[in-house]
């Protein structure tokens, strides 16, 4: 079917310039069983990719269709989705396996089991015929401040984090499935989440060079896929974020580090782009400057048409060099025939590699032997909505293996703090009190104050990055609140 034989089908070019523009998006939709006939156009035009999330997944079964259903429009589409592990993943509806965030890997500072639960991940996916997993996390843990980075990270030591994206690369491609290390040059610096807005990371270039060297790891490793951040780095380019930025997809990425795989965008939609720029722009000015793909992840898929039709006119009108979509649809054609097809037969995996990296990363102060029949209380802030953090909580946990236990898991600022303060405290039990990264949150940090203050003998737990003289489990995934749940029943 020619590309002017299909409705909306936007500005018209030869039949295989236009495939290899489709190449270069990748999109999100609604739909568990079926999708909308927008993206099957899209689809049947050459579309590179498709981003699942949360509201694509019911269960293992269902997903499996609904990918072999896409490839059946066409063998070579890309199948992504963000799959970091911890509480990072959309696959949970799915059975997908429970490992531990990047952090607790990088604490238990073991690669071989960091390549088990990269592999169980990897195992899961295949099974699922989804052929790109957009992880590990290369960024570095820097400020205190960072909203978005945090446990996603190996840690802050270059060579902790070089080790296990080494060791996570490998046994992801030993399952024949794409992994992608992200977000170049690195995310950690700043203080703002630029899914929120302009993230700047201000520091000098010297400064900079020890975020590359995850990244240098990774493409040492084979790294099939890197995805840029939109964030300001104005010691590389005072003007623009780096996925609009020649100077650092080009100078920096494919010259100085000789990356010459599929650079995709992170989304388009976040507003560190879409606020400044527009996505239609974005998605042009991207590619312009050395990405292959773009990311529409919204399930509007007039978003996606818009920057399609941008990128085309972008073409058509001579802005746009053919010569820079032919490179980049080529290495997405490369990427393609590597790994879109799934594999028939999956080995099993070892599900008990995540609880044991858990295990392993748990740390810190505050638990005697065993405390039986707590009051557990289990402060976190609202999930991530990009993120899909799934709200798992600790007093589950611990109820799990101590049923005596109670307690209140509180998601996001209670309205009235001090009632609930005064209901906990008016219970005559050992009491827990967590909280999830309380220096980010204050309301987290005055609800533990004021327990601690009638409660001086409450056992202080970490959920997230230490905060000092607490149990800590370096992030929130199941298995990371069960290990910590086993340190303080005793289990």
């Amino acid at each position: 079917m020619t590309p002017s034989a299909l409705p909306a089908s936007g500005p018209v070019l030869p039949s295989d310039l236009d495939e290899a523009a489709h190449r270069c998006l990748v999109a999100g939709f609604d739909g568990t069983t079926t999708f909308p006939d927008t993206l099957k156009r899209l689809v049947d035009r050459g579309l590179g990719g498709v981003i699942l999330f949360t509201r694509n997944v019911r269960d293992a079964e269902q997903v499996r269709e609904l990918t072999d259903a896409l490839r059946a429009i066409r063998p070579d589409l890309l199948v992504a989705i963000d799959n970091e592990g911890g509480g990072i993943g959309h696959l949970v509806g799915a059975g997908a396996p429970e490992v531990p965030g990047s952090y607790a890997l990088g604490v238990a500072d073991d690669p071989n089991l960091t390549a088990r639960c990269a592999d169980a991940l990897a195992g899961h996916l295949a099974t699922l015929g989804i052929s790109v997993s957009y992880a590990p996390v290369a960024d570095l843990q820097h400020l205190p401040s960072n909203p978005i980075v945090r446990t996603r990270s190996f840690g802050a030591d270059p060579e902790v984090a070089a080790r296990h994206l080494r060791a996570w690369i490998t046994a992801t491609e030993a399952r024949s499935i794409a992994s992608c290390a992200k977000h170049f040059p690195g995310h950690g610096g700043t203080d703002t989440d630029s899914h929120h807005g302009i993230a700047v990371d201000p520091r000098p270039y010297d400064a900079l060079r020890a975020d590359l060297e995850p990244f240098r790891a990774a493409v040492a490793a084979g790294v099939p896929m890197l995805m840029s951040a939109h964030v300001v780095f104005p010691a590389l380019d005072a003007n623009r974020p780096a996925t609009l930025s020649r100077r650092i997809l080009g100078d920096l990425l494919r010259h100085d580090l000789g990356f010459d795989g599929v650079l995709v965008s992170d989304a388009l939609e976040m507003k560190a782009i879409a606020d400044e720029y527009g996505e239609a722009a974005g998605a042009r000015i991207a590619l312009a400057a050395g990405a292959d793909q773009v990311i529409v992840a919204v399930p509007d898929l007039e978003v996606t048409l818009a920057c399609r039709d941008e990128v085309l006119d972008a073409l058509g009108s001579g802005v746009l060099p053919l010569e820079r979509v032919w490179e980049a649809a080529e290495r997405v054609r490369r990427l393609a025939e590597r790994y879109a097809t799934p594999t028939e037969r999956v080995a099993a995996w070892d599900n008990d590699a995540g609880l044991e990296a858990a295990r392993r990363a748990v740390r810190g102060q505050g638990a005697p032997s065993a405390v039986r029949g707590a009051h557990v209380v289990d402060l976190f802030p609202h999930p991530h909505s990009a993120l899909n953090w799934g709200g798992e909580d600790l007093l589950t946990e611990v109820r799990a293996l101590d049923p005596t236990a109670v307690g209140t898991a509180v998601a996001g600022e209670p309205e009235d703090p001090a009632a609930l303060a005064d209901g906990i405290l008016a219970r005559e039990r050992p009491l827990v009190v967590a909280t999830c990264d309380a220096g980010l949150h204050p309301w987290q940090a005055r609800l533990r104050d004021t327990l601690l203050a009638r409660r001086p003998d409450a056992i202080r737990v970490d959920t997230g990055l230490p905060e000092g003289g607490a149990l800590c489990s370096y992030g929130r995934g199941r298995v990371n609140l069960r290990a910590v749940a086993e340190v303080l029943t005793g289990s």
